[in-house]
């Protein structure tokens, strides 16, 4: 817990969604504090909802304001690695993210799930049905609010998904449950290697009291722990698994049938994972996923994640915007029933990413590749059916007449969007809207 008594100046390190919320916070409950921003684009997000008297300077930095800071709070999209934060460090003075102020305040109960893929289905899901059983609960974090904004002495329990970025900067966060759910190469651009990824997320069971990690992916597990260890799997003996009994596929906690995977409205095998995960989450924090069962049953995911759109003439679009890494398109084309052709839209902004294990994958699917994007080009090779396109818009416009029953029409760019569009958010609607029009 942070003594607030030795801080007088804070200098807040980009704005935006997380930023504005760090500022606002502060003003609501250290209000005595002086609160200055740094961003170094000239016109950043949330400038114009800054509060008054809150200085901000932009388009670069601003060296005597971060020496003469008690704490400095970053956004998560800046590293750690920057030379100016770096030199901050030097210094002794503290640089946390938003997450760490949050730890420092809260003193209700709260689960976390961080992993390459997946997460915010997790998340979400767990949300929903603890607060069937009965509970206030607040969610957010790196998915819809941020952790700040959802402080409120209503709450009986946080559901966070965290980032590698958020844990970087978090070293108090007190958990009931944890949970690791995968590792995939991503943001290679920001790590030096896989492992130093890896440690990141592993800062998640600093601090909790239970640790849920993936049978099949050992990276998952934790170097050393103390506390309580659940595993979950899909393909292998655990704590949270998938049985065959009387012929049906149940998912199971600790040897106990809890519902048959048919009554699932859910796509794909990989969220038959995510429903286990959060089966084990809500267990080890002492809260009923019985009462949850209905939830669960009539849940259908979130929004640009594997995600039906458009179904109509026995041809299916399916957006899976979400999916900016080549594990969360591999998740997704794991998870197919197909009839007819595939039309896989992938590209964007690869991140440094190695896109050559997708190949296998789509050796075993009748497939037409559709490539798009800045790093669309580097699809090619992987499939014989590839197609090169400047636009989404163009892929679409290409491949609807020659579309026939069973097939399938799916975004899962294994790419970021920044290239074309502002989010994934916002690639996801264009492909809806294209999916409305075309079908």
């Amino acid at each position: 817990m942070n003594d607030w008594q030795d801080v007088s100046n804070v200098v807040v390190v980009g704005l935006g969604i997380t930023g504005l919320s760090v500022v606002k916070y502060l003003g609501r409950y250290h209000p005595n504090l002086s609160v200055r921003v740094i961003d170094t684009r000239d016109n950043p997000p949330g400038l114009s909802e800054l509060p008054a008297g809150v200085e901000c300077h932009q388009g670069g930095w601003r060296s005597e304001w971060l020496a003469a800071a008690d704490l400095v709070v970053i956004n998560p999209g800046i590293a750690l690695s920057t030379p100016e934060i770096q030199q901050v460090i030097k210094t002794g003075t503290p640089v946390v993210g938003d997450i760490e102020l949050f730890a420092w305040h809260i003193n209700k109960p709260v689960i976390a799930i961080t992993g390459s893929n997946g997460k915010s289905t997790v998340t979400d899901l767990t949300g929903k049905m603890a607060a069937a059983a009965g509970l206030q609960v607040a969610v957010g974090g790196n998915i819809g609010i941020p952790a700040l904004d959802l402080i409120d002495e209503s709450i009986d329990l946080y559901v966070l998904e965290l980032s590698s970025f958020q844990l970087e900067t978090t070293s108090h966060l007190k958990l009931k449950a944890a949970a690791f759910l995968n590792l995939s190469e991503d943001h290679m651009d920001r790590y030096q290697d896989l492992e130093g990824y890896r440690q990141a997320k592993l800062r998640i069971f600093a601090h909790a009291e239970a640790a849920i990690v993936n049978r099949d992916d050992p990276c998952t597990f934790p170097d050393t722990f103390s506390g309580a260890v659940a595993t979950f799997s899909i393909s292998q003996v655990a704590n949270f698994s998938l049985q065959y009994i009387d012929e049906c596929e149940y998912l199971v906690a600790n040897g106990r049938p809890v519902i048959g995977c048919d009554h699932l409205k859910l796509v794909g095998r990989h969220n038959l994972a995510n429903v286990l995960t959060v089966l084990a989450l809500l267990q080890h924090a002492g809260i009923s996923y019985e009462k949850g069962l209905d939830v669960l049953k009539s849940y259908t995911g979130l929004t640009h994640r594997c995600q039906v759109v458009e179904d109509n003439r026995g041809i299916q679009w399916v957006n899976d915007s979400k999916a900016t890494n080549v594990a969360s398109t591999l998740a997704a084309l794991s998870g197919l029933t197909l009839k007819g052709t595939l039309y896989l839209l992938v590209g964007g902004v690869g991140k440094g990413a190695d896109f050559s294990p997708l190949a296998p994958a789509l050796d075993s699917l009748n497939v037409r590749l559709c490539c798009f994007g800045r790093d669309g080009q580097q699809f090619m090779p992987l499939h014989p059916a590839a197609k090169q396109y400047e636009t989404m818009a163009d892929v679409i416009a290409d491949i609807a007449p020659q579309l026939l029953q069973g097939d399938i029409v799916m975004l899962s760019p294994a790419c970021a969007s920044f290239d074309q569009f502002k989010n994934f958010m916002a690639r996801g609607d264009a492909f809806v809207d294209l999916a409305h029009q075309y079908a």
